[in-house]
């Protein structure tokens, strides 16, 4: 079952800018993944790599240390958000106020369990160091990890409960941008695209 789209992933801000259909595609692109959780009323954002796979399309995977305070955390079953975010370009303008960036973005709520099975943990390792590092093959480029660093590692599995995503296209769109008489200059840098 697919996440839904709930009170939490509203996108009150440019809903026009809405784009579900892109969810998963915006997902399996991206390399880093901010963790926000809430531990004894503080707030904290983690950035971390993460595996997501389209063919799973409601489950995300984060390892870290046993030791860690949100693997800990994670691991109890404690609510979590995260945010995915690819940058495509810089939109400068002729004035302040309209100077943005081109991006993509996901944000996901749910709550995680931990993966116990050592053959499903090295599944999701392999996988996710193939997303990472394409051609890269297990015994041949890298050696598999050891009982020891599989003990010392913690794989949880977040089920994505809603998500949202939100894109920004185009130029520049300040009210003197078109006007090349207009003081000041408008345009667009366009960043490397990512990796898909």
């Amino acid at each position: 079952m697919e996440p839904t789209h709930g009170p939490r992933s509203t996108i009150r801000r440019h809903p026009e800018r809405a784009v579900p259909d892109e969810v998963k595609e915006i997902l399996a692109a991206g390399l880093v993944a901010h963790v926000g959780f809430c531990e004894d009323g503080q707030p904290f954002v983690i950035p971390m790599s993460y595996h997501y796979s389209p063919t799973r399309p409601n489950r995300l995977y984060l390892h870290g240390s046993r030791d860690s305070r949100l693997m800990r955390l994670l691991a109890s079953g404690a609510a979590v958000s995260i945010a995915v975010t690819l940058v495509d370009g810089l939109v400068y303008s002729r004035t302040a106020f309209n100077h943005s960036m081109n991006y993509q973005s996901v944000v996901c709520f749910g709550r995680a369990r931990v993966v116990e099975d050592e053959v499903e943990q090295r599944r999701h390792f392999e996988e996710m160091t193939a997303r990472y590092f394409p051609g890269r093959t297990l015994g041949k480029d890298y050696a598999p990890a050891t009982a020891q660093q599989l003990a010392a590692t913690l794989l949880v599995e977040v089920e994505i409960e809603e998500w949202s995503a939100k894109a920004r296209r185009g130029g520049p769109r300040g009210p003197y941008d078109d006007d090349p008489d207009a003081r000041g200059s408008a345009g667009l840098v366009p960043l490397e695209p990512p990796r898909t």
